[in-house]
């Protein structure tokens, strides 16, 4: 996709989304109840499920270069709305259309193998991500110095700490050159100088008109950089606009239920 062509569209559309997850009721404690549960079973009688909707018909639209921000209490939806943008997870209903390459910075480590070293997951991350061998290698001394992992390259990720690894993500995706970030709450891992740094490098990506959606519960941050925002409370979308107005709005509706 050229870069006029997406400066002309909405860049993510999401039209009328549903996502339900299913949760197995209680688990059975006794052998009795085990083996009752496994009797229902043989008698063609299934286990009851409780289908709980994570999000309820969800419609908004982030144009080209506009940084968009998510809140809402914990249990939101802000998290599952990212992995249908990523298309980590699939919609039961509605559509989203994203235009161009996604970098999603969500959980920590996902694509790292533990057993592997820094900069072998950084090769096979990178590749994930859609850069090529060549590119990999010429980038990775600067996604070590980003990540201040250069003295840990040879050391295997399972014995780098949580906030390490996700510095590594961070730093890799951040050099994969997409058109959009969706963060999750990845600047609350890491020390202030690491914050600091991202922040610096995403004020970057807004004057390159990158697209970002961000999810956090720091609504300072939320304030300081996104446009627009989307407050979601129990899946479904109390409001969608100037980022000012609704984190007030948030922040009168948490007052009211607390």
């Amino acid at each position: 996709i050229r870069r006029g062509d997406l400066e002309m569209q909405a860049v993510i559309e999401v039209e009328d989304l549903w996502k339900k997850f299913k949760i197995p009721h209680q688990r059975r404690t006794t052998i009795l109840e085990n083996i009752a549960g496994a009797l229902q079973i043989l008698e063609g009688r299934r286990f009851t499920y409780e289908e709980f909707w994570a999000l309820k018909a969800i419609n908004f639209s982030v144009e080209y270069g506009e940084s968009i921000g998510v809140i809402g209490e914990n249990g939101s939806g802000k998290s599952t709305l990212l992995k249908v943008i990523a298309n980590i997870l699939r919609p039961n209903r509605g559509k989203v259309k994203a235009s161009g390459k996604i970098a999603p910075i969500l959980e920590l480590g996902v694509g790292f193998h533990p057993d592997l070293t820094v900069k072998e997951n950084v090769s096979v991350y990178g590749s994930i991500m859609g850069l090529k061998n060549s590119e990999v290698k010429r980038r990775m001394s600067s996604m070590l110095e980003f990540s201040s992992l250069e003295r840990f390259k040879d050391a295997k990720l399972k014995n780098l700490s949580s906030g390490m690894q996700m510095r590594l993500g961070f730093s890799v995706a951040i050099e994969t050159n997409p058109d959009i970030f969706l963060i999750d709450e990845a600047l609350a891992v890491g020390d202030m100088e690491f914050q600091q740094k991202c922040m610096n490098k995403f004020k970057e990506f807004k004057g390159e008109k990158k697209t970002i959606v961000l999810v956090s519960h720091a609504l300072n941050l939320v304030k300081e950089f996104c446009e627009k925002t989307v407050f979601l409370s129990r899946g479904e979308m109390i409001s969608f606009g100037k980022t000012d107005d609704v984190v007030n709005e948030y922040v009168k509706h948490v007052g009211v239920h607390r």
